[in-house]
C-alpha cells in the first residue's frame, strides 16, 4: 500500500455508489451474487462504508466518516478487509489472527438487502460457506442522524451434519488508521477504561505500539487487546473503547453489548483490522456445536467513527444508547432522588430501630425512593453471607415485621425498595437441597465461589421460584424498586447439558435478561437497579433492560469524583446512580462536595443522615432541591462532556470536571482536590454562575481563555451553570 497517494474515485464507483438516502423508498436488493462485483460503498447518517472484493470474496474496506472526497487505495488480499470473521473446527486456520479463520476468509457472497426500520435502515450482507454448509447473514442497523451502526453475525447450518464454530465476529472493522502519511502504529491513540471495584471507569490513553502492536507493513507483530472473562463483564476493563488517528482527527469507536465474556484485538500486518465479538473458544471456552437447521446469533456490538475526538464519540454513544438500547420508563422522566441505607451508613445490618429514623430525615431532605439494602433477610447479630437464597425478613430484625418499616415509608410520601443478590444461592441456605440442575456445573460438580453457587435461569423452575420472590417483595410489601446485586463471578459457566461452559454461560445470561423482560411485563412501575459489588456489570445488556446502574462501592467520596467522570462515557447520565454519603462528622464543605458528586446523574443519597450536623444537613437539603428545580429535568437529554479530561483515582492534587451539555443549559462540576485553588477550565462562554453551593465562598468568572473556578479551601466541589457562547 502507498500511504503517500490518495487515489481518486474512478467512474465505475461513483455509478456504483450505494447511498442509502435514495434507498428510503426501497426494500429491494442492492445487487447479488453473478452481477458485476465492482467496489461500492453505503452512506447513511454521516459514515461511508467501502467494500470491495477479491477472487469474488466481499471485503470491507473502510468505515469512514461521511464527505470523503479521496482515500488511499489499499488492495484486498485473502487475510485482509473480511466482513467476517470465522473459524469452524476441522476448517484451515491460515493464520494465528481472526483474519485467518476459515472459512470466514473464503465466504462467498450472496447478496445485499437493505429495509427501513423505525429508527433508520437495516442492512443485512448474507454469505455462504459450500464446505461447512453454512449461511452468514451480517446485519448492519443504522439510524438516522448518528453515525454509529449496531452490528451482529448470525450463523445458520443449511448442512446435514455438525459444525463446530470456535469464533465468529460481532464485527470486523478495517484499515483503521491506513489513511494520512504517518504509520499507524505512532499516531493511533487507544482510548480504554480499566475498570476494578472501587477504582471502575479509570480511562487512558495510550499509542498502539505502546501496548504492543507494530506495524511494519510486512508481517504479524503483535496486538492491542482486551477481554473480559467470568460473569461479572466488567470486572477488568468496561466493554468499549476507541481509537484515534491524531493525524486525520478521526476516531473509530465501540461497544459490546454483552453481560459476560467478550473480547476485541485490533492488529494487521500490510492492513489494519478490529475484530469484536462475545464468547469464543480460545479465550472463553465457549465452543458452539452448531446441529442441522440451527441458528447462532453472537453477541451485538456498537461500531461508529467521526470527525472528532474522544469527547465527541462519547457524545455519539450517548445518542445511540438513548436511541436504540433503553427502554422507556416512568421513572426515567424525572429522575427521583433514592435515599439507599447501605454506604457509609447501615452497611447491611438494617433494622427497624435504626430505619424508622433515617426514614424519617430522608422524607424531609426531599427523598422519593428509600431503599433497604443488604442484610434484611439475616438473623440479626450472625452472619449471613453464604445463607441467602430464601429472601425471608427476620424477626429479630423487624420484630412486627418488614411491613411496619413499608408502611412508614409509604406514609412518609416515598416509595419502598428491597436489596436482592436472586441470581446467587448461599452454599448453607434453603435452597442447597435444591437439584444439581438448579445451579452452575463444572465436570458434574456444582461451580462454588465465595461460598455461594450460581443459579441457572435456563431451568424453568429456576426461573418460577424467582419469579415467586420478586412478586412476593411487590404484592406483599409494595416494593416499587429492586436493587439487584451480584457480588460473584463465575469464572468460566456450565458445562451442565452445554457444548462448553460458555456455551452454558451464555444461554445462562440470554435466559437471565428475558427474566428480567417478564418481570417488568408484570411490574411495569418497577425500578430494577443493575449492581455488581457496584460496576462489575456495566454493560449494555444489562443497561437496555434495567433502569439505574451502580457506579461504585467506593467509600471514599475523595475519590469518587474520578469513578463518576470515567463512568458518564460509559453509562447514561439518567441511568448512572452515584453515591452521596455525609457523614455525622461532615461540615458543610464536606456534605456539598458528596452533593456535587452525583447532581449531574442520579442521586443516591445514604449517609448518617439523621446525625449529621445543621451546616452539613442544609448543604443535602439545598442540593436536592437545586437538583429537582434546575437540573434533573434536562439530565435525560443531556450529553456529558470532560473539560479537563479523564481523571485518574490515584492523582490526589489536579482538580476534576464534568460537563453536562443540553440544548437550553449547560452545566460543569468542578472538584477541587488538594491541589491549587485555583481551578482554569478551557471552556469558553457567554456568562457563567455559581449554583450550587453558592453560601461557601466559591467564585467563578468567564475569561478569554475560559472559565476561573476559586476555591477557599481543599477539598471542595461546585456545579457551574453555563450560558454557551452563539
Amino acid at each position: 500500500m502507498n500511504n503517500s497517494r490518495p487515489c481518486a474515485i474512478n467512474l465505475k464507483l461513483l455509478i456504483l455508489t450505494i447511498c442509502f438516502s435514495a434507498l428510503l423508498l426501497s426494500s429491494e436488493m442492492i445487487f447479488a451474487q453473478g452481477e458485476n462485483q465492482e467496489p461500492f460503498h453505503i452512506k447513511y447518517a454521516g459514515l461511508d462504508l467501502y467494500f470491495t472484493f477479491f477472487e469474488g470474496h466481499l471485503r470491507q474496506t473502510y468505515m469512514l466518516p461521511d464527505k470523503n472526497e479521496s482515500i488511499n487505495k489499499t488492495k484486498p488480499a485473502l487475510l485482509s478487509g473480511l466482513e467476517v470473521a470465522l473459524q469452524c473446527t476441522g476448517a484451515n486456520r491460515i493464520d494465528q489472527n481472526p483474519t485467518g479463520g476459515s472459512p470466514g476468509n473464503s465466504l462467498v457472497f450472496i447478496k445485499v438487502v437493505q429495509q427501513q426500520t423505525e429508527n433508520g435502515q437495516e442492512m443485512i450482507i448474507t454469505q455462504k460457506d459450500t464446505l461447512q454448509h453454512l449461511l452468514v447473514e451480517s446485519h448492519y442497523e443504522f439510524y438516522k442522524d448518528i453515525p454509529v451502526i449496531r452490528r451482529f453475525t448470525v450463523v445458520e447450518n443449511i448442512g446435514s451434519t455438525e459444525t463446530g464454530i470456535e469464533f465468529v465476529s460481532s464485527a470486523m472493522v478495517n484499515n483503521i488508521g491506513m489513511q494520512g502519511k504517518k504509520q499507524p502504529d505512532e499516531k493511533l491513540l487507544v482510548h480504554y477504561a480499566q475498570n476494578t471495584w472501587r477504582s471502575e471507569a479509570q480511562w487512558k490513553a495510550e499509542k498502539a505500539k505502546d501496548l504492543g502492536w507494530y506495524y511494519n507493513g510486512e508481517f504479524y507483530a503483535g496486538e492491542v487487546s482486551l477481554s473480559s472473562t467470568g460473569s461479572m463483564t466488567t470486572g477488568s476493563f468496561l466493554p468499549m473503547a476507541a481509537i484515534e488517528d491524531t493525524e486525520m482527527g478521526t476516531t473509530w469507536f465501540w461497544q459490546i453489548e454483552h453481560s459476560g465474556p467478550w473480547y476485541w484485538e485490533m492488529a494487521g500486518a500490510k492492513s489494519t483490522y478490529l475484530y469484536l465479538g462475545g464468547p469464543e473458544e480460545k479465550h472463553h471456552d465457549a465452543w458452539k456445536n452448531l446441529k442441522p437447521g440451527e441458528k447462532y446469533t453472537s453477541a451485538p456490538v456498537a461500531i461508529g467513527c467521526i470527525k472528532g475526538n474522544f469527547d465527541n464519540a462519547v457524545t455519539e454513544l450517548t445518542k445511540y444508547r438513548r436511541r436504540a438500547l433503553v427502554q422507556p420508563h416512568i421513572a426515567d422522566k424525572y429522575c427521583p432522588v433514592i435515599f439507599n441505607d447501605y454506604m457509609n451508613c447501615l452497611d447491611g445490618n438494617p433494622t427497624t430501630a435504626k430505619e424508622l429514623p433515617l426514614i424519617n430525615v430522608a422524607s424531609k431532605v426531599g427523598c422519593e425512593y428509600f431503599v433497604i439494602d443488604a442484610g434484611w433477610y439475616g438473623e440479626l447479630n450472625k452472619g449471613w453471607w453464604d445463607e441467602i437464597g430464601a429472601w425471608q425478613p427476620t424477626k429479630s430484625r423487624f420484630p412486627n415485621g418488614i411491613t411496619e418499616v413499608m408502611d412508614s415509608i409509604k406514609k412518609r410520601g416515598m416509595l419502598p425498595g428491597l436489596w436482592l443478590e436472586i441470581e446467587l444461592a448461599g452454599i448453607n441456605s434453603p435452597l442447597k437441597s435444591k437439584p444439581d440442575n438448579w445451579f452452575f456445573q463444572q465436570h458434574g460438580k456444582r461451580v462454588i465461589e465465595g461460598g455461594r453457587y450460581f443459579l441457572d435461569f435456563r431451568n424453568p423452575e429456576v426461573v418460577k421460584y424467582c419469579d415467586s420472590v420478586v412478586d412476593r417483595i411487590v404484592t406483599q410489601y409494595g416494593v416499587q424498586y429492586l436493587k439487584k446485586d451480584y457480588n460473584c463471578s463465575a469464572p468460566f459457566g456450565t458445562d451442565y447439558k452445554a457444548e462448553s461452559t460458555g456455551q452454558g454461560m451464555l444461554q445462562h445470561i440470554r435466559a437471565n435478561i428475558n427474566w428480567v423482560d417478564e418481570i417488568h411485563k408484570r411490574h411495569p412501575n418497577l425500578v430494577i437497579e443493575n449492581c455488581s459489588g457496584g460496576g462489575m456489570r456495566t454493560d449494555y445488556m444489562m443497561l437496555s433492560h434495567h433502569q439505574i446502574q451502580s457506579s461504585s462501592d467506593q467509600t471514599n467520596y475523595k475519590k469518587y469524583p474520578s469513578i463518576l467522570v470515567g463512568s458518564m462515557a460509559a453509562v447514561l447520565p439518567e441511568q448512572l446512580a452515584v453515591w452521596s454519603y455525609p457523614l455525622k462528622t461532615s461540615d458543610a464543605a464536606e456534605a456539598s462536595f458528596n452533593m456535587v458528586s452525583a447532581m449531574l446523574c442520579r442521586i443516591h443519597l445514604s449517609g448518617q443522615l439523621d446525625n449529621l450536623q445543621p451546616a452539613a444537613l442544609r448543604q443535602v437539603v439545598t442540593g436536592i432541591e437545586v437538583y429537582k428545580d434546575q437540573i434533573r429535568k434536562y439530565i435525560p437529554q443531556s450529553t456529558p462532556f470532560f473539560p479537563l479530561g479523564m481523571p485518574s483515582i490515584t492523582d490526589e492534587t489536579s482538580a476534576v470536571a464534568l460537563g453536562l451539555k443540553h440544548a437550553e443549559k449547560q452545566f460543569i462540576s468542578v472538584w477541587r482536590l488538594a491541589g491549587s485553588g485555583k481551578v482554569s477550565l478551557p471552556v469558553t462562554c457567554k456568562k457563567v454562575s455559581v449554583l450550587y453551593p453558592t453560601d461557601l465562598g466559591i467564585t467563578a468568572k468567564s475569561t478569554n481563555k475560559g472559565i476561573d473556578v476559586i476555591f477557599p479551601k481543599t477539598y471542595m466541589a461546585v456545579i457551574l451553570e453555563v450560558t454557551p457562547e452563539i
